[in-house]
């Protein structure tokens, strides 16, 4: 696999080959791409007909990067008399400022060819390898190529120009140049893209950005968001690198919704530059005590594309919470159901446990009145759509055989949800974490309707019904004799038997009984799934065990975090710190970015962190990681009006302190350092 080099702006990004040249592909996303579609496809910079390669690459910032390059092949350039500049960066649209250096002492003339070209391709049928079914015309106009893609009411253009004088043809541009000894030459190059509306407009020109940002300003607001978020002291450099990638990736990875024109944070570049209902949940309980008003765009998002229908095609119910929105081709002609889409069964009880604990972080009362309606729905969609079977259970298949999603929990590919021996089991599946969310949906929803909502019946109602499922599970799902809980129950009750990470779901939701506790805390950081480096997403001595399989495996910064959160909550202090040390210390291996997954190799095997070959990187809920974890360290949980300190700090992590934290309590500061959890100097409130 080549590398490769992106930069990106909310949903707009741009993915390269190291010389920054973009070859036609449908084996992975590389291109210019904005909501969806692919705007350039083809992008490769010659000079004398020969290929150049980068010497060094600078992309140390998010949304621009150079390339210092020479031509020929590798082992020919020593002593190269003439070198080119690369600079690119984007914000809505993408510049390229193409700079040639002739080192010589003589005068001399150059030709520079940039070939260019578009499929226009939807996502979508990148990832699935599909013909497109409109047509592309480019048309050649002054220093400029326009490339003009339609199907009946769809349209997208991108429109390239260049400040210097060029010979344009239908597959790109030619420059012909002459420069002085030890002279230089310029031009820029710029890559407008536009989505045509039913008007013929630009639908993002009516967003409060127009669809268009410069480099100042992308910097400005990064450095701004970078600012707002507490300021981390440390001794421990990965966390301290790790916290601050993390702020700058959360930063670049915020887009503007056209649907309602708000900022909301996209899942992961490159195949899920949008919103996700379970990824944008989980980003925002990760981010909750550094960022909160990041929260409230993502929480009014979902509750205004809640379900309201029953709609086969898209997997929607009343109720329900999305799972996934999309804006391209396929979306639009429903040749994937993705207008939104709402085949997940966990995204529904995640909103409510998300709603909860913004409020219990910000003492935001009006918004927890405002989405009172929509709150109930999506608790009375746990009980009614969501179970089935009628067993009192979460239960998920999809109402959509021919393009739904098949698995609906967060371990959603294929061969994800198995038993111990490998074979799968029939539909419809109910997994466990999806019945700890219910609990925890239940239990937050009894405190908003008994405080905010005046509505104490429902709220012992809820109350009364977390319980019976609190105790109908330990009896259900508990393998005796394995002394872990079964991953899911199959449709005849039977135990789907794999050991897998979703127990430690469990313990963060605290559907977990007290005296079963410590074990599940063993599995967890036992060999089978403890790699060294993190908790594997399946045990090694299973069936289907691959540790570089997506979800049979891998190791998932964002499950351990959520791990990490829920052996806190249970008081296994020791084992938390050890999963946020095994994870900040991957984080040097990835320069602080932790990816989506990656291999689950035993660590003694290897003495680094083995890259998954297609993991998303930057990701969101992988960028929130290392916030959370911190969260974890800490002890930070809140309590009314004030901040509980509690601090799970790995040996050795030496001085943690957090700055400046946001919250209903007014802004106040957390100290943790290396000692007994209950140290009085570190229980602060």
């Amino acid at each position: 696999m080549k590398e490769r080099v992106s930069i990106l702006d909310g949903n707009t990004f741009l993915v390269s080959d190291r010389r920054g040249n973009i070859e036609p592909s449908y084996d992975f996303p590389t291109g210019l791409f904005s909501f969806d579609t692919r705007f350039i496809s083809t992008w490769i910079l010659s000079l004398d007909g020969q290929l150049l390669h980068a010497l060094s690459i600078d992309d140390s910032l998010s949304y621009k990067t150079r390339f210092f390059m020479v031509p020929g092949e590798p082992t020919h350039y020593l002593d190269a008399d003439v070198s080119v500049i690369r600079s690119r960066s984007i914000g809505g649209s993408f510049d390229e400022e193409l700079t040639l250096l002739n080192h010589s002492e003589q005068e001399k003339e150059f030709r520079l060819r940039l070939d260019i070209g578009s499929d226009f391709a939807d996502l979508f049928e990148i990832k699935h390898q599909r013909e497109k079914k409109g047509s592309t015309t480019p048309t050649v106009e002054e220093n400029g190529l326009r490339l003009t893609y339609r199907r009946q009411g769809f349209h997208r253009e991108a429109m390239i120009s260049s400040t210097a004088p060029a010979e344009v043809d239908r597959d790109g541009m030619t420059f012909r140049i002459r420069i002085a000894a030890h002279g230089e030459w310029t031009t820029r190059l710029h890559v407008a893209t536009v989505i045509y509306g039913a008007r013929g407009e630009d639908i993002r020109a009516t967003l409060p950005l127009g669809g268009h940002r410069s480099v100042a300003a992308i910097e400005a607001e990064q450095n701004a968001l970078i600012e707002r978020a507490p300021t981390l002291g440390c001794d421990c450099e990965p966390l301290a690198g790790a916290y601050r990638r993390s702020l700058t990736d959360l930063a670049a990875l915020r887009y503007e919704s056209i649907t309602l024109g708000v900022r909301l944070v996209a899942a992961g570049l490159p195949w899920f530059m949008t919103l996700f209902g379970r990824d944008s949940i989980f980003t925002s309980l990760q981010i909750l005590p550094f960022l909160p008003e990041m929260i409230q765009p993502t929480i009014l998002m979902l509750a205004g594309l809640q379900g309201v229908r029953i709609d086969d095609f898209r997997d929607e119910e009343p109720g329900k919470i999305l799972h996934e929105l999309r804006y391209g081709e396929t979306a639009g002609f429903q040749e994937q159901p993705h207008s939104p889409y709402y085949g997940a069964a966990d995204t529904t009880a995640l909103f409510v446990i998300l709603l909860d604990e913004y409020e219990r972080w910000t003492g935001d009362t009006k918004l927890v009145r405002q989405l009172e309606q929509e709150t109930r729905a999506a608790l009375a969609w746990l009980d009614t759509y969501g179970d089935l079977l009628g067993t009192g259970y979460v239960w998920y298949m999809t109402r959509n055989p021919e393009s739904g999603l098949p698995n609906q929990c967060w371990k959603d590919s294929p061969d994800a949800i198995s038993y111990s021996d490998g074979r799968l089991p029939p539909f419809p599946r109910a997994t466990c974490e999806l019945q700890g969310y219910a609990y925890d949906a239940k239990r937050r929803g009894a405190r908003m309707a008994r405080e905010l909502w005046g509505d104490p019946a429902y709220a012992d109602r809820l109350e009364r019904e977390a319980a019976a499922l609190k105790e109908r599970f330990n009896r259900d799902f508990w393998i005796p004799e394995r002394e872990y809980y079964a991953l899911a129950l199959d449709p005849q009750g039977r135990h789907v038997d794999a050991l897998t990470s979703n127990i430690g779901h469990l313990l963060w939701s605290g559907i977990v009984d007290e005296a079963r506790a410590p074990a599940v805390a063993a599995h967890l950081l036992g060999p089978r799934l403890f790699s060294g480096w993190g908790v594997r997403t399946l045990a090694d001595d299973q069936g289907r065990y691959n540790p570089i399989g997506y979800h049979v495996g891998t190791v998932w910064p964002f499950d351990n975090s959520i791990i990490a959160w829920g052996l806190w909550k249970y008081g296994f202090r020791d084992e938390a710190g050890q999963i946020c040390d095994a994870m900040l210390s991957a984080s040097r291996y990835f320069n602080g970015r932790l990816p989506e997954a990656f291999a689950g190799y035993e660590r003694g095997l290897t003495d680094y962190p083995v890259q998954y070959p297609t993991a998303c990187s930057p990701q969101a809920w992988s960028a929130g990681t290392p916030l959370l974890l911190l969260r974890v360290m800490l002890g930070l949980e809140p309590q009314g009006e004030h901040l509980i300190i509690d601090p799970a700090v790995p040996p050795g992590m030496g001085r943690v302190e957090l700055l400046d934290i946001p919250g209903r309590w007014g802004r106040v500061d957390a100290l943790g350092r290396s000692r007994a959890p209950h140290d009085d100097e570190n229980h602060r409130h």
